[in-house]
């Protein structure tokens, strides 16, 4: 299923796209001074999320925007984590589509599909810096953690949420 939004689709990620997501994983993550040991930025995965993402209960999507990926996210079991809690994984999008209502079509999506899966929770992980990504989540009704769940290897993140699904 494409939602269809005003201003692009939100669709599963394909092979093509990893390049174009790998950019986008890296500039954001550049913006926020996420780079170094323990980011997301240096996961296996960042150069080949299409691979990544075939597994059961995994699925990747990305915002097509003027015929350009300029965003994605996907779920996966949180790893080291209960079998009921899926994670939140490289939500990321380009400024030149921020504020747009994308970013939050692109969770709604995200979300169906975890409870499609059989999720009970959702966990995402980030850093405070990026302030309008959490006052996203927290209008989803994410809650804030103490302190991390699961084993994502993500060590240098300060900001861990929730969601009942």
């Amino acid at each position: 299923m494409q939602p269809s939004l005003s201003s692009g689709i939100i669709r599963a990620i394909q092979l093509a796209d990893n390049a174009a997501m790998a950019g986008v994983i890296r500039q954001v993550m550049t913006e926020f001074g996420a780079v170094g040991e323990g980011y997301s930025i240096n996961d296996p995965e960042v150069d080949f999320l299409y691979e990544a993402y075939q597994s059961p209960g995994k699925a990747f999507f990305v915002i097509e925007h003027e015929r350009q990926v300029k965003g994605g996210a996907g779920i996966a079991p949180l790893k080291g984590g209960d079998p009921g809690i899926c994670e939140l994984q490289k939500m990321y999008l380009l400024p030149s589509i921020r504020g747009m209502g994308l970013g939050k079509q692109l969770l709604v999506h995200c979300l169906e599909v975890a409870r499609k899966l059989g999720y009970q929770q959702c966990y995402l992980e980030t850093v405070k810096r990026m302030e309008k990504a959490q006052q996203l989540y927290l209008s989803f009704g994410f809650r804030p953690l103490p302190g991390p769940l699961g084993n994502t290897g993500h060590y240098t993140t300060d900001a861990w949420y929730v969601l009942d699904l």
